[in-house]
């Protein structure tokens, strides 16, 4: 079979992060397709010529039509920990996104209840507490604007299931393409234009800092945006 490899963000023996396109699925599911833990899985096995089966945990997991920086564990020591890490809210993730309409503010941040409803995978927002809505933070700042869109780095401060999606399609800025959520067209190829730009984290077993970013598809609706022209992105 052939793979395709991905772009490798940052490999060590413990960990590695790749910048996932937008249609990967990060691991199997119900569609049989392969899924991205398997393609690394042979990439580790063909780089470094090992026989027999290649130890690969999945540490997180962005939706299918989304892009970005994804962790991979190399050995059960940084798994554990990692996992630790994501539970703690240890492992920081920012985001960009492109939306429909201005939000009410430049900048804000979000504090609502969400409910994952997994019959129909997708998730529910409330803005007051209800019985098994779980409490949901982001922050996001107005980055640049096109002559129909908006672009919002998002700093998420828990990890629920399409928070993000849900979050801003709730304030009325629904991610373009993303359908699910209320954006009335879908993207040529597919994705919606939401990417995990930055993860940043303290190395598991090493204990030196990593802040790793995953440049943009360099097509689609972010071509709308000079992303080179701001500060924060000037990595690109």
């Amino acid at each position: 079979m052939y793979y395709y490899y991905p772009e490798i963000l940052y490999e060590d023996n413990h960990i590695l992060i790749v910048n996932k396109k937008p249609g990967d699925i990060v691991q199997g599911d119900k569609t049989g397709d392969t899924p991205l833990s398997d393609i690394i899985k042979q990439y580790i096995k063909d780089k470094y010529n090992k026989p027999g089966d290649v130890f690969l945990g999945v540490i997180h997991r962005i939706d299918r039509p989304v892009s970005g920086a994804v962790i991979f564990a190399r050995t059960s020591k940084a798994l554990a920990r990692l996992n630790a890490m994501l539970k703690n809210r240890e492992i920081h993730k920012t985001y960009l996104a492109v939306v429909k309409n201005k939000p009410p503010e430049d900048k804000g941040h979000l504090i609502n209840y969400l409910y994952h409803n997994e019959k129909n995978n997708k998730t529910y927002v409330s803005g007051t507490e209800k019985n098994k809505y779980l409490r949901s933070e982001l922050t996001y700042e107005l980055l640049q604007k096109s002559n129909n869109y908006f672009l919002l780095k998002i700093n998420l401060i828990t990890g629920r299931h399409h928070q993000i999606r849900a979050q801003l399609a709730a304030a009325g800025c629904p991610i373009k393409g993303d359908l699910k959520y209320g954006y009335p067209r879908p993207n040529a190829d597919g994705s919606i234009c939401l990417h995990s730009l930055q993860t940043e984290f303290l190395h598991p077993v090493q204990q030196k800092s990593l802040q790793v970013i995953a440049p943009p598809p360099a097509n689609g609706c972010w071509k709308m945006f000079t992303l080179q022209a701001i500060p924060s992105l000037s990595v690109f």
